[in-house]
């Protein structure tokens, strides 16, 4: 893939490019979810600049530190495998200072959470360091992990010794669908799409699809495959994060099925309410599942928990069903059992491209707000369960949107339908788009091609 990879990434790089020619101390803390391209990015930032590049790893604080000063004196030697430790990671902290004293240095420790595990009183050390020493000095410090709860409270948060140290903060989230896009060529924009959707923007998972193959091809080999990266990692992501993965694997599936309540996944599992709860904040963290509320709700009980990645939403509503004929080989027949269901699938992906789309107008200063969400709840005129794909709104104003990805035309009931449900809400001015992944019938373009109330957007616009 090559440089590819730094597809979408040109700003974050931009950013510590331009913080690296300031030539004083900073202190930069890169977090995202596994998988992402945090180590990329970094790895991109320093290939040319003079640095040293430590992870931690989940051992003890001694084999840390041994690790640490390997690649210390890597670096002053200039050769590899230097089998010389130091006593403390003071003595590391204090070549460091040395070495940064009177040169730009960066000093990148990645997986810094399991390096905070092994040795608790890293922070504290840290923070006495920066205080004393490194700020006098040119040093770029980069703190980098995973965990999400621990970065954004053990480094980020008040509470941390470390806090109010940092310059500058990179959240890596997954791409969007237009980032992704540039990702591959050969596909049409429909099966981008559903690319998007399969592997939810995560940088590694895209990587897994060849432009070699047809889609049909990549689905079949990377997920209906026994030996394919995606097919394993689920269980190789739970494995590496979580210390029961069954019980979180039965959540996941819970979820995947249907059950968006605490109280419906909690049954579905057979777990004691309170421990279920702390099992889905795990995978909150973890960015596989997100708890969402309607548009404009205060009251949190309203809210449901849904699959956040596309990729386990993909795995998860499709493989475990057909384990068996995987396993046997027979992931052919598997993907003709599952194709008319893609369509059903990536409803929930387009709802997010769409909002995706919003948010790119309003970047862009064609859209006064970004604030879209999805609202749910009972109609009270006519007694029912109601949905609304997507509402933007401030308070003088909302955008009610409907998206539609079928293979049919979208037709004026649709519209209609949509401008009655909006009658529940008292917004003075009510504007209304209407999302399609095929476009829309003659009687609709005809009417509304000239509306400033009812916007009609195709898929193919929206690219």
């Amino acid at each position: 893939m090559g440089d590819v990879m730094f597809v979408g990434r040109d700003k974050e790089l931009e950013r510590l490019n331009k913080a690296y020619n300031g030539n004083q101390f900073e202190m930069v803390v890169i977090y995202g979810r596994r998988r992402v391209g945090k180590t990329t990015l970094i790895t991109e930032f320093i290939k040319d600049k003079k640095a040293i590049y430590f992870s931690g790893l989940e051992t003890s604080a001694k084999n840390n530190l041994a690790n640490l000063s390997q690649r210390i004196m890597e670096y002053v030697t200039g050769l590899e495998n230097v089998k010389i430790s130091y006593d403390r990671f003071e003595d590391c902290f204090d070549n460091i200072y040395n070495l940064a004293a009177n040169e730009r240095l960066i000093f990148v420790i990645d997986e810094y959470p399991y390096l905070a595990a092994s040795y608790k009183g890293i922070s504290s050390l840290l923070q006495q360091y920066i205080d004393l020493k490194f700020k006098k000095t040119k040093l770029f410090l980069i703190l980098c992990g995973s965990s999400m709860s621990f970065m954004e409270n053990q480094v980020l948060g008040y509470k941390s010794p470390l806090y109010g140290r940092r310059t500058m903060q990179l959240k890596i989230n997954p791409f969007d669908f237009f980032e992704s896009m540039q990702f591959h060529t050969g596909f049409s924009e429909e099966e981008s799409a559903i690319i998007y959707g399969i592997t939810g923007g995560i940088p590694q998972y895209l990587e897994q699809i060849d432009d070699k193959k047809t889609l049909r091809e990549n689905i079949i080999d990377n997920f209906f495959n026994t030996s394919s990266y995606l097919f394993e990692e689920p269980s190789n992501l739970l494995k590496q994060e979580l210390r029961e993965p069954a019980l979180y694997n039965a959540i996941i599936e819970a979820v995947a099925e249907g059950s968006s309540k605490m109280n419906e996944i909690a049954t579905k599992t057979g777990l004691d309410a309170t421990l279920c709860n702390k099992y889905i904040k795990s995978l909150i963290e973890l960015g596989i599942i997100k708890r969402e509320k309607p548009a404009m709700e205060k009251n949190a009980k309203r809210s449901i928990y849904r699959l956040n990645d596309g990729m386990f939403r993909f795995w998860y509503r499709f493989i475990p069903q057909n384990i068996d004929r995987i396993n046997n080989g027979r992931g052919e027949g598997v993907y003709e059992n599952i194709k008319s269901h893609i369509s059903d699938f990536m409803g929930e992906v387009f709802e997010d491209i769409c909002k995706q789309y919003l948010w790119k107008l309003n970047r862009e200063g064609k859209l006064e707000f970004a604030f879209a969400e999805k609202w749910w709840g009972t109609n009270p005129q006519k007694r029912q369960q109601s949905e609304i794909d997507i509402i933007a709104y401030d308070e003088k104003k909302a955008i009610f949107c409907e998206c539609k990805w079928r293979n049919e035309l979208v037709n004026e009931s649709i519209i209609t339908e949509l401008i009655e449900k909006s009658a529940m809400f008292s917004f003075p001015v009510k504007e209304y788009m209407i999302f399609s992944k095929s476009g829309f019938e003659e009687e609709c373009i005809n009417k509304y091609s000239n509306s400033h109330i009812v916007k009609l957007i195709s898929f193919d616009d929206m690219i």
